[in-house]
């Protein structure tokens, strides 16, 4: 008879799942012994953080089901990170979280703790399976709640029910359904008499616009629209789009804030944008959004419209009239034009052994990867650059922790893209600091012969953090990281390592690090005191930095203001 965790197992092999992340443990044991010989790989990570983070990068690529799995207590605790980053991603994955034994359950065991309760929030299902009974119902309701979902779903099972015989053998192959999702007939006609009405329609479209790309540009072209796109809405969106001017928030840039700030009606798409100032004080609002619940939690609307954005447009292009007026539209594309010719003009190389532009690294790697590479920028000043320098294709992909927000993200992330997609490129773009709260991730890359290539921005410092602080008016502390060589460590853990401290370094090492056949680490030395303006300096922000310049005067600290002066010349506030 097959046990508890063979009838799991088997269960996943039926769905198509074909990696586990994890790190092992005695209450996993079951579960592990039972992966083996069954076509599942076992993706061996050095830290269960980093294994959530892999599948919810794997279930954002693919849109399938992925796994992870974490060992009692402290185990599955460290989860808990990388599957908030999923949770709030909307992807979904399976997460099994070993319990320690049932009969030492509440008397207080070595490495207790109530996982059912810990993981309640950052999931669409948790459950604890106390006896063989409840499997394997639980794990099918558990996998079908995180397809159908899109979310986080977790099996909470302690290692004596997972070595039990199983009750129930079954085993049933568990498939996202395909809905169609479209308004009323009435709420159509409704969007299109305001849309009809509207003199200036700007779209902001979003991450729901997967798939959709050309209705959007379709709509766009009907109703003269230029299209600024969410960081999550990038890779969908701005390929072949003529109507595209860029993003907005705080880390967009100009065009993308004027074009919403000049339209009388705005038409968000798939998007819950969360930055309530970049929004239009006085304009109609119509939102759609395949969840109602996310209809008007940002700015109330004149309209909010739940369906998915192809479907929807599809039936929704008919009952527009072509705008003969395209004057709103022109005038953002030509402010668009003007702002990337900015934007480029900053992403130059500097003379002799001076730090690098960040923005000429961007550049760079946008330049000579490849046109299907997945880029995963850390959050934190990479994000910045990979918003306003990648440019996206319709084969390249973006992703990244741009919901939850978290440090770190851009290494572990790349383990997953590259076990699901081998020998496609796999691009990090670490921060310093992001890449050394994980480090001991780039082992999982030698021992998994994964090629992802990571490049380092590597400022000393935590930046983006450093940048809040003087935007606050705050003199900047307690950002300071001492780094060791990171190309030296990177080759000690077996990385094809490169150090670049000067500009004419940067296009031979990036070029050799993606034409290894491996994975390679570039260790980019960028300026420090580079300032990210974002689209619309408030007057807040304004005192906040005439604030900081004071206090770091009267701190001592004058020849920060010097350095920081020195590296932004170029930039025009």
């Amino acid at each position: 008879m097959a046990t508890v965790a063979k009838n799991m197992v088997d269960t996943l092999v039926a769905s198509g799942v074909k990696r586990v992340y994890g790190i092992p443990g005695d209450s996993l044991n079951g579960f592990t012994d039972a992966l083996r010989n069954s076509g599942i790989a076992w993706v061996h990570m050095r830290h269960e953080e980093a294994a959530a983070f892999a599948a919810s990068a794997e279930a954002a690529l693919t849109g399938e089901l992925a796994v992870c799995v974490g060992s009692c207590g402290p185990g599955n605790l460290h989860l808990i990170n990388g599957l908030f980053d999923a949770q709030r991603s909307r992807v979904p994955v399976l997460a099994i979280a070993a319990h320690i034994p049932t009969s030492e359950i509440g008397s207080g065991y070595f490495q207790e703790t109530h996982p059912q309760e810990l993981f309640r929030e950052c999931s669409v299902y948790t459950e604890y399976a106390a006896s063989p009974l409840q499997m394997p119902r639980i794990l099918r309701t558990a996998m079908q709640a995180a397809l159908e979902r899109k979310g986080v779903a977790v099996v909470v099972i302690p290692g004596d029910v997972a070595l039990a015989d199983a009750a129930d053998e079954t085993v049933t192959a568990v498939r996202a359904a395909t809905p169609r999702v479209l308004p009323g007939a009435d709420e159509l006609a409704k969007a299109a008499d305001l849309l009809g009405r509207a003199s200036k329609v700007t779209i902001l479209a979003g991450a729901g616009c997967e798939g959709a790309h050309d209705q959007v540009v379709a709509l766009a072209d009907r109703l003269a629209a230029p299209i600024v796109h969410t960081l999550r809405g990038k890779q969908f969106i701005e390929p072949d789009n003529p109507f595209d001017v860029g993003m907005t928030g705080l880390l967009g840039f100009a065009s993308g804030y004027r074009a919403l700030e000049a339209c009388d009606t705005l038409l968000m798409l798939g998007t819950d944008f969360p930055y309530r100032p970049f929004l239009p004080e006085q304009a109609t609002i119509i939102q759609l959004d395949l969840r109602g619940e996310h209809l008007g939690r940002r700015i109330p609307l004149d309209l909010g419209l739940v369906g998915d954005v192809g479907d929807t447009l599809d039936a929704l292009l008919p009952l527009l009239d072509r705008k003969p007026d395209r004057s709103h539209l022109e005038d953002c594309l030509a402010h668009y034009a003007t702002t990337r010719t900015k934007l480029d003009d900053l992403a130059t190389p500097r003379k002799g052994t001076a730090a690098l532009h960040p923005q000429y690294v961007g550049r760079l790697i946008d330049e000579l990867a490849t046109d299907d590479a997945v880029f995963i920028p850390d959050v934190g000043s990479p994000v910045i650059w990979a918003a306003r320098y990648l440019k996206m294709n319709g084969r390249r992909k973006l992703i990244g922790s741009f919901v939850h927000g978290s440090m770190a993200n851009a290494l572990p992330q790349a383990v997953g893209v590259a076990s699901a997609f081998p020998g496609r490129q796999v691009v990090a773009l670490s921060g310093d600091g992001g890449v050394e709260m994980l480090l001991g991730e780039l082992l999982t890359l030698t021992q998994n012969h994964l090629p992802v290539k990571v490049i380092v921005f590597n400022n000393s410092s935590l930046n983006f953090v450093e940048l809040e602080m003087k935007a606050a008016g705050f003199v900047t502390s307690a950002t300071d990281l001492h780094n060791p060589s990171l190309a030296g460590i990177a080759r000690a853990a077996g990385l094809k390592a490169f150090r670049v401290e000067k500009s004419a370094e940067l296009e031979a090492a990036l070029t050799e690090a993606f034409a290894y056949d491996g994975p390679a680490l570039v260790d980019v030395v960028t300026e420090r005191q580079e300032l990210t303006i974002p689209p619309s300096v408030t007057l807040d922000q304004a005192k906040g930095f005439a604030l900081y310049a004071m206090r770091t005067l009267l701190s001592g600290r004058g020849d920060e203001l010097l350095d920081l002066t020195r590296a932004n010349l170029r930039q025009v506030f």
